[in-house]
């Protein structure tokens, strides 16, 4: 029997002669053998899945950054599965779970991690608590289910077994969710939790885009002079520049520079936007 690509509904009903596409991001490093381990179980149980790795480098434990990252990065692979491990909680009672969208599945800890990922891909149609021993490894870690719990859930629906058999349903309204971050508008600009900061320094904010919309040229940000502009090279060289980043939200770099280190602001924190 030829393997399919499971479909966005559960039923295993890919598109024939589709290679599946498995994604996966996780906090686990690349110094240690936690990232190949997950390869070697995907190429036993799903020899003809395409692996795309994500990041292996959120920070430890980070599920806010973990979770922010896999919702801007899905919309962008094939339709598949999503594995994503950011679990401080493992070997706790939290759940694993498996989500399906109309965009592709996605499998991880129910702590949050995979809402904003299942939103970005059309909403969760069906959920299910990863309890079917036969889906798992034979011996489960406490504390690598990456490798023994997520990965090879992963891989069966990859080559098109149906979602109901990994496990039982699970309401919709019960999964985790993050905390909202704070975005808040008023008469001058507005005030905006920092989401992310990235490779380069960048400092991602919550506030969507729009709410540059009618700032002048010249504004603050965190109190610091700033060019209301639409990429880095609208500032001088180190010069700061808020714009609408490759998300659609705002954020703050520094020409040539690191935003991060001039206004030392850290994911959580919130800053101010306001005309200068």
């Amino acid at each position: 029997m030829t393997s399919r690509p499971a479909g966005p509904d559960g039923t295993g009903r890919g598109d024939p002669g589709t290679t599946p596409c498995v994604s996966l991001t996780t906090d686990y490093g690349l110094s240690d053998g936690f990232v190949a381990a997950c390869h070697g179980v995907l190429a036993r149980l799903a020899p003809t899945a395409r692996v795309i790795d994500v990041t292996h480098l959120v920070p430890a434990a980070d599920v806010r950054r973990g979770a922010t990252v896999l919702a801007q990065t899905v919309p962008y692979l094939p339709t598949g599965v999503h594995v994503a491990v950011v679990d401080p909680g493992v070997g706790t009672e939290r759940r694993g779970v498996a989500l399906a969208t109309p965009g592709g599945h996605l499998v991880g800890p129910d702590n949050g991690l995979l809402v904003a990922a299942a939103e970005a891909l059309g909403g969760v149609t069906a959920a299910v608590e990863l309890t079917n021993p036969a889906w798992l490894a034979p011996v489960v870690s406490r504390t690598f289910h990456g490798r023994d719990v997520f990965v090879p859930v992963a891989a069966r629906l990859a080559v098109g077994l149906p979602l109901a058999e990994a496990g039982p349903a699970v309401d919709p309204a019960t999964l985790v969710r993050l905390p909202e971050p704070v975005v808040r508008a008023d008469a001058t600009g507005f005030h905006a939790e920092v989401l992310t900061v990235d490779h380069f320094g960048n400092v991602q904010l919550a506030a969507p885009g729009a709410l540059l919309d009618g700032l002048p040229a010249r504004v603050r940000v965190a109190g610091h002079p700033a060019v209301h502009g639409r990429t880095f090279g609208d500032a001088a060289p180190g010069g700061l520049v808020v714009y609408v980043d490759s998300a659609g939200l705002v954020a703050v770099a520094v020409h040539s520079g690191r935003a991060v280190d001039l206004l030392t602001a850290r994911p959580g924190d919130v800053v101010t936007v306001a005309a200068d």
